[in-house]
């Protein structure tokens, strides 16, 4: 299994970074309101829709406030050929700013380098996102 690992230091309190990951129905408007049109929660399952109406399902695996550590899996709606994916969001504390790692297992071995792609950008545009609300406080 091909693990990717990405990260990012966001200028903003590891809280209120937390909070955004932790709040798993409003990825759309707290994370990454580009990419994902719309999402809801049913259970366990976050269903994500596209701003192309694809669906992507979503098992949210864990949420632990203590470490601050979000996983879940795609189950449905792989927009690349894809057999596994396992991924988690860690939030650290840097002082006056956070750390965000997101670690993401994927099958086939071969697909890491288009998953990385993803993950590169998506973390960024996260980035940008927290940023920006953080100076609209």
């Amino acid at each position: 299994m091909a693990t990717v690992r990405v990260e990012a230091t966001v200028d903003v309190p590891q809280q209120r970074v937390w909070e955004a990951i932790a709040d798993v129905g409003a990825v759309h408007r707290r994370l990454l309101p580009g990419r994902v049109a719309d999402a809801r929660v049913e259970g366990d399952v976050r269903i994500l829709r596209m701003p192309d109406g694809a669906q992507v399902r979503e098992v949210i695996l864990a949420i632990d406030h203590t470490i601050r550590r979000m996983a879940y899996t795609v189950t449905d709606g792989h927009r690349l050929p894809l057999t596994y994916h396992h991924a988690a969001f860690q939030v650290f504390d840097e002082g006056d700013h956070s750390r965000i790692v997101w670690l993401t297992d994927v099958l086939p071995h071969a697909m890491a380098d288009a998953v990385r792609g993803r993950v590169e950008r998506g973390i960024e545009e996260m980035k940008r996102v927290l940023e920006s609300n953080e100076t609209e406080r």
